[in-house]
């Protein structure tokens, strides 16, 4: 390795995790575990080490030790240093990982971060998915629309998804809404009643109540006192096989 000059140090606040960056992308996810492990291992005991191939991470790299003193002492001498041809960008990361709460804290500790880093990813999610639908609504640029395009449009069959009028921006998926308190059930057997999904949805922290729909089967909403439970309930249910054919479940958040 060689090192190369690095404009500044680190941004975040010290903790116990390396955030690494400008790795190369070309090699593989094993092969690169392995070679940070080597390097990094030598200023400390490596808990965790998380690298991931999707689109989104790659070339990214978080590198958990067991105390702040050895990231510290790793960001101090590696940061610059070439690893594969380029030089590696490090900095503490952002938040606490999974790894490091688990070892230090509480059972329900552990549990209150995971749900916290999950609704900060679904945030993120329906963030992202409301700016491609303002990006859909967005006229190009010059053209004004005429009295035709500006008249409403019957939509077509399956409305919900998107409509039939370019004009008009699309429904953002029930995957990507944001977290709130209420949460939609679909797909329910018809012989599951307000008792047989409290049995199930109950057991998560601010339960309040299930509700079923008049004369709609296979359907209901499950409202907690704060979205904390909802989300621990969505991320624990959904999927789950009910009824006689283990039919899956499908659980997202109410739309608002």
């Amino acid at each position: 390795m060689a090192a190369v000059a690095v404009r500044s140090g680190p941004t975040q606040p010290p903790n116990s995790t390396v955030y690494v960056k400008n790795l190369e992308e070309r090699i593989k996810i094993d092969d690169l575990k392995e070679a940070l492990t080597e390097i990094f291992s030598e200023y400390g005991t490596v808990i965790d080490l998380v690298a991931k191939k999707n689109l989104k991470a790659k070339g990214q790299a978080f590198v958990v030790f067991e105390d702040v003193e050895a990231a510290e002492r790793a960001i101090q001498e590696v940061q610059g240093f070439e690893l594969f041809d380029k030089p590696m960008l490090l900095d503490f990361a952002k938040t606490q990982s999974d790894a490091t709460v688990q070892s230090e804290g509480t059972e329900e500790e552990f549990e209150l971060h995971k749900r916290r880093r999950l609704a900060e990813k679904e945030r993120k999610q329906a963030h992202q998915a409301a700016e491609e639908q303002k990006k859909l609504k967005r006229p190009a640029a010059g053209t004004a629309p005429d009295a035709a395009s500006s008249r409403p449009v019957k939509a077509s069959r399956g409305a919900g998804l998107k409509s039939s009028n370019p004009g008009a921006g699309a429904v953002v998926p029930e995957e990507y809404l944001p977290p709130n308190k209420i949460l939609f059930v679909q797909n329910l057997p018809e012989d599951y009643d307000v008792d047989g999904l409290t049995a199930i949805f109950g057991r998560f922290e601010g339960f309040r109540e299930v509700r079923l729909v008049p004369g709609r089967k296979g359907i209901a909403f499950v409202e907690y006192e704060a979205e904390a439970g909802a989300i621990s309930a969505k991320e624990s249910t959904s999927g789950m096989g009910l009824g006689a054919e283990s039919k899956p479940i499908k659980v997202v958040y109410q739309r608002q």
